[in-house]
């Protein structure tokens, strides 16, 4: 066996999970993208939906050729076009560009992924192979924004995209090392046979799983989207911080496995289970009782638990034995995505309507603190006015007072005073923060409830 075939799986489950990191990977380069390419920040969070929409739509049609037993071509290609599309992204100089490269990307990113599994179906054989498949997708959906927020912090957000082309590069001849089948004679000429299916599972999508997969995509969307902004733009951390601290999602994701077999559950308590520890965990978000990070640690812990006991679960269930396999991955694919857009859709507006709503309140409680400072009077009108305009310069986000405050000039006796004036807006800045992403953690929270309720709603007994 040559080099090249024996590294084929493990570089064909890489493949899967930067497709799928994809989805999220940029969150944290969002504001860097937003002040380097000079655009708003409606365009820019096209730079997301962009990738998932064409994602989600294209899964089934990228399906088509690996459904015919042209995988390792349409998967080369695939491949081909998604690290071309990621280095087009890493050099845009505009946000158009960059908007229409993600766009290239999710198409080559589908004819990868669907035909990926039907490659590491060959290599493994139908149980691991479809596992693999459905673990990469898991690991690379939990580790994007921490990945893409590394990156943005050490380097630049370009470099999220640079990356990645290595190993899509290293992924083509991998996958032209598994060869598809030999056509067989059909009739006058030459075909390609199906393997065969099991008769008692039937070849129409398998719809419960999708639908709860594509809920709970939308769902995580709160943890792996809308905690991140939280932390950056909200409680002002760095994307470097805020990435070590969404660690906590994957690192529990990939302990639930090991978890789940020590207690070994039945399928549909595991993903009940599942589906009930990721709401919890979005409510626990909801309701900190302060920015300490500590205090999103255990909920963190609860959603990736939550994503581990269930996104390959579900996978693995809407994929396995169902023939063509590769079609019943594009809808799997597909409608984790569509959950991903629907999240998007839903919560961004809930959050930033929140935001807004959340100002004429913070706006009044910056008035009193700087009012009852220990402040000479004229030195407190300087910091009123310096703060006003601040204020009114980042309406629908959270402003940054540091070098409003750095522009204030006072007697050196008073400058202890103003610095604890700063830290307490600051805080005051944060609670309003926490307090304007609430609702969209809990409405993320009730698409997992809604998760948990079509897990428990009992099956329908086939007649025979």
């Amino acid at each position: 066996m040559s080099p090249v075939h024996r590294a084929a799986g493990p570089l064909l489950a890489v493949t899967v999970a930067l497709v799928l990191a994809d989805s999220a990977v940029v969150t944290l380069a969002l504001p860097d993208i937003l002040r380097e390419l000079d655009t708003s920040v409606g365009q820019v969070a096209w730079v997301l939906i962009s990738f998932n929409l064409v994602l989600a739509l294209g899964a089934v049609p990228a399906a088509r050729l690996p459904a015919r037993g042209r995988a390792a071509g349409s998967s080369a290609v695939g491949i081909a076009l998604f690290a071309g599309a990621s280095a087009w992204c890493a050099v845009a100089g505009s946000i158009e560009v960059l908007i229409t490269a993600r766009c290239l990307q999710a198409v080559g990113g589908a004819l990868a992924v669907v035909g990926c599994l039907e490659l590491l179906v060959r290599l493994y054989g139908e149980r691991r192979g479809v596992a693999v498949w459905a673990t990469a997708g898991v690991v690379g959906t939990a580790t994007g924004p921490f990945a893409g927020g590394l990156l943005t912090e050490l380097i630049s957000w370009q470099s999220i995209f640079v990356v990645q082309v290595p190993f899509a590069v290293l992924a083509v001849p991998a996958a032209l090392a598994v060869r598809d089948p030999a056509p067989v004679v059909v009739g006058a000429g030459e075909g390609w046979v199906p393997p065969e299916r099991d008769p008692a599972v039937p070849d129409r999508p398998d719809v419960r799983p999708n639908i709860t997969l594509a809920l709970l995509s939308a769902a995580l969307t709160a943890a792996l989207f809308l905690l991140v902004l939280l932390l950056v733009e909200g409680w002002s951390r760095s994307p470097g911080v805020a990435a070590l601290t969404v660690s906590v999602v994957p690192i529990a994701a990939i302990a639930a496995g090991p978890l789940a077999r020590l207690l070994q559950p039945s399928e549909e308590g595991e993903v009940a289970v599942g589906c009930f520890l990721i709401a919890g965990g979005l409510v626990g978000l909801a309701i900190p009782p302060s920015s300490d990070l500590a205090w999103t640690i255990a909920p963190q812990a609860l959603v990736g638990l939550g994503l581990g006991l269930t996104v390959d679960r579900l996978t693995a269930r809407a994929v396995q034995l169902r023939r063509p396999r590769a079609e019943h991955a594009g809808w799997t694919i597909g409608a984790r995505h569509v959950g991903v857009v629907v999240g998007l859709a839903v919560l961004t507006p809930v959050f930033t309507a929140d935001l807004q709503d959340a100002q004429v309140p913070a706006q009044e409680a910056i008035t009193a603190l700087v009012l009852d400072a220990p402040l000479q009077p004229e030195d407190k009108i300087s910091v009123a006015q310096a703060l006003g305009g601040a204020l009114a310069g980042e309406q629908g986000q959270v402003p940054d007072l540091g070098p409003t405050f750095d522009a204030v000039v006072v007697e050196p006796a008073e400058r202890a005073a103003l610095d604890r004036l700063e830290a307490d807006l600051d805080d005051q800045l944060e609670r309003a923060a926490t307090r304007a992403f609430r609702d969209s953690f809990l409405a993320g929270a009730g698409f997992a409830l809604l998760a948990l309720l079509v897990v428990l709603v009992p099956r329908r007994r086939r007649t025979t």
